[in-house]
């Protein structure tokens, strides 16, 4: 098995290598507005630090978020195009439950990202492995009461700290904590989410009302 995972539903551009035992090779790079820059060579990047190359692939892993539109389809549409160049399987996990395996923690807590917007991604959790809401989307303070002495995670819960009082680290999701959340489900014989993405709210671009036509008939 060797599994490339990767992610950009956050801010985070994020490669990791993993190849059925440990992660063998990651990159993680921060910049919200650059994720199809980054995200093929980080790729190379990866690759060339475990000394290997992309038909050694077995398994794409790939983050379905939730998260916004421009950044989230950089990483679905790479995940595909490297599925079907391969002819490999590619697996979807969601973005929140990588960034609910990072933090480990014993108990329940809620993972939290930027939904921008003065909005965030959340889930609850009852440990690092379980998921026990769907994702939504919500201003902070609608959830305010839900979320209530729970410890939360995630640059979300950083940002609005009136709601969630308990955060920390880690801010964004990492490949390398999918990549570990994947390969462990799918040893116990875990069926994983289609690479679709989970969007939640339509894009921020739109076409303008009353657009009128200039083309000639």
């Amino acid at each position: 098995m060797l599994l490339l995972a990767l992610d950009t539903a956050t801010p985070a551009v994020t490669v990791a290598l993993h190849d059925g035992e440990a992660v063998i090779a990651s990159s993680s790079q921060v910049d919200a507005r650059r994720h199809g820059e980054l995200l093929l060579p980080a790729v190379d990047h990866v690759l060339a630090g475990a000394g290997l190359r992309l038909d050694a692939v077995t398994g794409i892993v790939v983050g379905i978020g939730p998260g916004p539109y421009t950044g989230l389809r950089v990483g679905l549409m790479t995940a595909d195009t490297f599925g079907l160049a391969l002819g490999v399987p590619v697996h979807g996990v969601c973005t929140l439950d990588g960034l609910a395996y990072a933090a480990d923690l014993d108990g329940p807590f809620v993972v939290a990202t930027d939904a921008r917007r003065k909005e965030v991604y959340w889930a609850r959790y009852a440990d690092s492995r379980t998921r026990v809401t769907d994702p939504a989307v919500d201003r902070p303070a609608d959830i305010a009461d839900e979320v209530a002495g729970l410890p939360a995670v995630g640059a979300g819960a950083l940002l609005y700290p009136d709601t969630f009082p308990a955060a920390h680290e880690p801010e964004h999701v990492s490949a390398a904590a999918l990549a570990s959340l994947a390969v462990e489900r799918l040893t116990a014989g875990v069926e994983l989410p289609a690479p679709r993405p989970l969007y939640l709210r339509r894009p921020d671009a739109q076409v303008p009302k009353n657009y009128k036509v200039v083309t000639p008939k």
